[in-house]
């Protein structure tokens, strides 16, 4: 379309020698005809949709959309045939505690068929560019995902085929590992350890499917994750154990070393001074005899307190 618009822009040239002077009648009308044949049409010439084709794609850039994308076109749901600005207004307005919980449902956005353009309404079969108003529904499509969104430089989505969906911060940033089928910062490539499936369940203190959250995701030093606002908000309570496996959830040893003062300055009465008890130790997994205190007790093989008794 841009090269049309090039070539059209520049004035239609012709050879003096391909011209002859009429001398009758008969002869200008023939020397009309012959010239009109080399011209451009008019239409073609002034064609806006030609002309102005990245404007025509960019039209209504930023001003449709919902709290999730900013995109130009809507969903049909298949799954129960309604219309929506994105799955997450689906998934919202179907998942409401208003809503009977028989009938609560997510989409399933591989499902999708069917968008409607935002700026002239048009029904159609999922593609990037309106067959109608040739507007540009959104500037990132995934045809794999159905997603549409006018974001493409903030955001940075890519697909993943190992996970299957769009995810976003640049692929260039992100590794899939197969053991935990999901995708992890590069900086974990060569440093993670890996559990089966690690995203695949919901957050242990919000409930929210992890696979697919919109929030970033934090992986413990156990290999679980969970996202970062809920792991920040447990340690703003005092609790620095997995909620999953109960090992710490980072370095604790400047904890453990202000216990040891703790437990020094602390004697128990002469009945419990040397009582011996069993315990378990959280972080490297060992049972083990230590010492009763009624601040803890002291793994004697990795010296965290992060221990119970057996």
């Amino acid at each position: 379309m841009a090269e049309l618009a090039s070539n059209h822009s520049q004035a239609p040239h012709f050879e003096a020698s391909g011209l002859q002077t009429p001398s009758t009648e008969q002869n200008n009308i023939e020397a009309a005809e012959t010239y009109s044949q080399h011209l451009v049409p008019t239409e073609e010439l002034f064609d806006p949709a030609k002309s102005t084709g990245t404007e025509l794609l960019d039209k209504g850039f930023g001003q449709h959309g919902c709290s999730h994308y900013q995109r130009r076109c809507r969903i049909r749901a298949p799954c129960c045939d309604e219309i929506f600005d994105c799955r997450h207004c689906h998934n919202e307005a179907k998942n409401s505690i208003h809503v009977d919980q028989k009938f609560r449902h997510d989409i399933p956005r591989h499902q999708i068929k069917q968008v409607i353009c935002s700026l002239c309404g048009t029904e159609q079969e999922v593609r990037q560019i309106c067959v109608n108003c040739g507007v540009c529904m959104g500037r990132y499509f995934c045809g794999s995902c159905n997603l549409y969104d006018d974001d493409d430089t903030s955001k940075k989505q890519y697909h993943c085929d190992g996970c299957g969906i769009c995810r976003i911060g640049g692929q260039e940033n992100f590794f899939h590992c197969n053991k935990c089928r999901c995708c992890f910062s590069i900086l974990l490539k060569d440093d993670h350890p890996c559990v089966e499936g690690a995203m695949h369940h919901d957050c242990p203190i919000c409930f929210e499917y992890l696979f697919e959250t919109r929030n970033d995701v934090s992986v413990m030093r156990c290999g679980h994750t969970m996202h970062r606002s809920c792991l920040d908000e447990m340690k703003e309570h005092s609790q620095y154990a997995c909620p999953l496996c109960c090992k710490s959830v980072c370095d604790m040893s400047k904890v453990w070393e202000r216990l040891d003062m703790d437990v020094a300055a602390t004697p128990m009465p002469e009945n419990y001074r040397n009582k011996m008890v069993r315990i378990l130790c959280n972080d490297c997994g060992l049972s083990s005899e230590a010492k009763y205190h009624i601040i803890g007790q002291k793994c004697p093989n990795c010296k965290s307190y992060n221990t119970r008794l057996r």
